[in-house]
């Protein structure tokens, strides 16, 4: 028995070795939960369809860092917490003028002036022509551009978008279109696609099994 040995021997130097020992197995038993939360966390995102990039952005740090400790504790965050927090509440988005919020069609252009992520103020009318409001009183209200014409690839034949009609096409009123590029509506609410309390407390139950596993027999 060690403890026999440690009376036998020197108690106090078995003392130390027990605490070095107790120290390690929980700072290794942190280490693994918090990185399989974290890994778990990506893992989430990923597949709910955000990307890899927002996926990258949860992280996981353990304390105190680079040294073992009986009290080491692990964070598991994230750098995009209010974007996170929306899919892991569900929540819902209302515009901050109290009008309308405009989200953007198949058929708008994914980025704006700038390069920015398309809204209707930097939507690049030099393009298209100039958006014009529909009311509609079933159903979302609409912006669209009028006298456009679709664009198909010579490959597939398949629709890649739309764009300002020739003036042959605008004389002639040939192939001309009507396109919506954006949907108005007084609020949207977030699909919850991230779970975090319920994988935090997963890992959180795996904790003491995790300690044990890296606590040598003898």
């Amino acid at each position: 028995m060690r403890l026999k040995a440690a009376i036998e021997g020197d108690l106090k130097q078995y003392m130390k070795e027990e605490y070095q020992t107790a120290e390690r197995a929980i700072t290794l038993g942190i280490r693994e939960a918090t990185n399989g939360l974290k890994m778990s966390m990506r893992r989430q995102v990923h597949s709910s369809g955000l990307g890899q990039r927002m996926a990258n952005t949860w992280r996981g740090d353990i304390y105190p860092r680079g040294q073992n400790s009986i009290r080491a504790a692990g964070l598991v965050y994230t750098k995009a917490s209010k974007i996170m927090a929306g899919f892991d509440e569900g929540t819902v988005i209302k515009s901050k003028d109290g009008w309308w919020l405009a989200v953007p069609t198949p058929n708008a252009p994914k980025r704006g002036m700038g390069g920015k992520r398309i809204n209707p103020s930097n939507f690049p009318e030099h393009r298209y022509g100039k958006l014009r409001f529909v009311y509609r009183r079933n159903g979302p209200s609409l912006l669209v551009v009028e006298n456009v014409q679709a664009s198909y690839s010579r490959k597939t034949g398949d629709m890649r978008g739309f764009r300002k009609a020739s003036q042959r096409n605008l004389k002639t009123g040939r192939n001309l279109s009507t396109a919506v590029m954006f949907w108005l509506v007084p609020q949207v609410k977030l699909t919850k696609l991230i779970r975090f309390d319920e994988e935090a407390k997963r890992w959180y139950d795996k904790l003491p099994r995790l300690i044990l596993k890296n606590w040598p027999d003898e």
